[in-house]
């Protein structure tokens, strides 16, 4: 694998990543406060300039109409003197004649300090002015036209005269700077507050990443107590995770020591026998006589590690078809009539039953699941075997099958022997574990009996039910998904 490779596959940092996620919101939070504060302020202000325009040009609308006369010198005399801002006041005839307009206009004063008005006469005609015909029709008129070079509008509003002479248009404008022109105004303070967020934004997502950050860490040192100490409400499922999957690699850790020693303790004892046995024939120590004997007893014991060895091997094939987590990867699945298994396995464990002088017998009821003949079969024969072995000579063993109320099949196996302890009820299951060592030695038993019965149910997905009394007998109920 290539450096860049490794690299790429490195974890981001997380402290990093909200850091920058804070920073750039920040930013996004200034600049977006920047511009919706830009537009209201140009608004409210395009507002207010409206509102001014119209009192004012309908002022002086009145003033005008109420003089004797009217022309361009009357008008002049009605505006305001020594040098206050004024806005753009423009007369026009009916015809669109402009009589007076106080931006293209010259104010001058005669020798009595009289106002006059010298007009420009270059200027065009305004009857093709919106304002201006709507102003005539309507009787005012108010809008906004825009100059995208200079980055301004003007706002003008008209209103009509009418007078004896004829309707005259009075009109007042004013320059307002549009959106553009304002965020241009306003540039220097938009860069000087970006650049203040951005040092704001920084400080703050060091001093909160760090904040936040800092109780994972912890939490990363302290595992044994990650459950109690978890910082925050999300980190939840993460710890109990944690938690199982360590209880978990500590329970498999403690079972693989105790099934390392067991099968070292269970395959000790046969091969010292065989040892044994065989060393006083190959010495010469063993009379003629005791030699078939001896040779039985290796015999005995070498099937002993035989069957153990089996039973390991399959154990360990079940654990593997299992970690799989498919039902799948079972040999052979397809239906399996529970009736016929019945009556095949008590067939095949009658010779048993009779040499532990138990009465064996069956009940089979039509009943299908769908799993691998193989394994179900190992699994009834496992449950006799068991209910037989720990009985006791005149016992009885009862296997049955069938379908449940709740419409799941069913593989059950009733003993009258000499039944399970409360305690150890929920350990029969383990491997090699033994309710009574003494007599399971006596009889043969690996101990693995009943775990492997515990895994072939779980790739079948079926239930196992112990009911179990001392003295009075065991009842194991196999019970397998509806349909199945």
């Amino acid at each position: 694998m290539s450096d860049e490779e490794t690299r790429t596959k490195q974890p981001l940092s997380m402290t990093r990543r909200y850091r920058r996620g804070l920073i750039l919101t920040g930013l996004l939070c200034v600049l977006a406060m920047l511009a919706a504060a830009t537009v209201l302020f140009q608004r409210s202000y395009a507002e207010r300039i409206d509102t001014y325009l119209t009192e004012i040009c309908e002022g002086y609308a009145a003033a005008y109409k109420a003089q004797d006369t009217h022309d361009a010198e009357v008008f002049v005399k009605l505006l305001p003197t020594g040098g206050v801002s004024a806005p753009r006041f423009t007369l026009i005839d009916t015809d669109g004649t402009v009589l007076f307009d106080s931006k293209t206009s010259a104010l001058v004063y005669d020798g009595t300090n009289t106002l006059y008005a010298v007009m420009d006469s270059h200027l065009p005609n305004h009857a093709d002015r919106p304002e201006f015909q709507q102003a005539m029709e309507n009787g005012s008129a108010g809008l906004t036209r825009e100059s995208e070079t200079l980055q301004q509008e003007t706002h003008y509003y008209a209103v009509r005269i009418d007078l004896p002479e004829g309707a005259q248009v009075l009109r007042v404008g004013e320059d307002v700077a549009n959106i553009w022109g304002l965020s241009t105004d306003t540039l220097p303070l938009l860069c000087g507050a970006v650049v203040l967020i951005l040092l704001a934004a920084t400080l703050f997502s060091w001093w909160l990443t760090r904040r936040m950050v800092q109780p994972i860490n912890h939490l990363a040192e302290h595992l044994d107590t990650i459950e109690a100490d978890v910082p925050y409400e999300e980190l939840i499922p993460l710890a109990r995770t944690i938690q199982t999957d360590r209880k978990l690699r500590e329970d498999n850790e403690t079972m693989r020591r105790e099934f390392t020693a067991n099968v070292s303790h269970e395959l000790k004892t046969p091969l010292t026998s065989i040892s044994g046995y065989a060393e006083l024939i190959e010495t010469g120590m063993a009379k003629p006589a005791d030699v078939p004997t001896f040779a039985a007893r290796i015999h005995k014991e070498a099937q002993r590690m035989i069957s153990l060895v089996s039973d390991i091997l399959q154990l360990s094939e079940l654990d593997s078809t299992q970690a799989s987590h498919s039902r799948e990867t079972v040999a052979e699945m397809g239906p399996v009539d529970l009736a016929a298994l019945v009556k095949e396995t008590a067939q095949n464990m009658t010779v048993n039953a009779r040499r532990a002088y138990v009465t064996l017998q069956y009940d089979a009821k039509p009943a299908t699941v769908r799993g691998s003949r193989d394994q179900l079969s190992e699994l009834a024969q496992n449950l006799c075997d068991n209910a037989i072995r720990y009985n006791r000579p005149g016992g009885h063993v009862e296997l049955r099958c069938g379908v449940g109320g709740d419409g799941c099949p069913y593989f059950e196996v009733e003993d009258n022997g000499i039944g399970i302890p409360q305690d150890s009820q929920t350990r029969v299951f383990e491997r090699f574990y033994r309710v009574d060592k003494s007599r399971s030695k006596a009889t043969g038993g690996t101990g693995l009996g009943l775990a492997i019965v515990k895994h072939i149910a779980l790739l079948h997905d079926a239930k196992i039910d112990l009911q179990s009394q001392v003295g009075t007998g065991t009842t194991i109920r196999v019970t397998f998904p509806k349909n199945s």
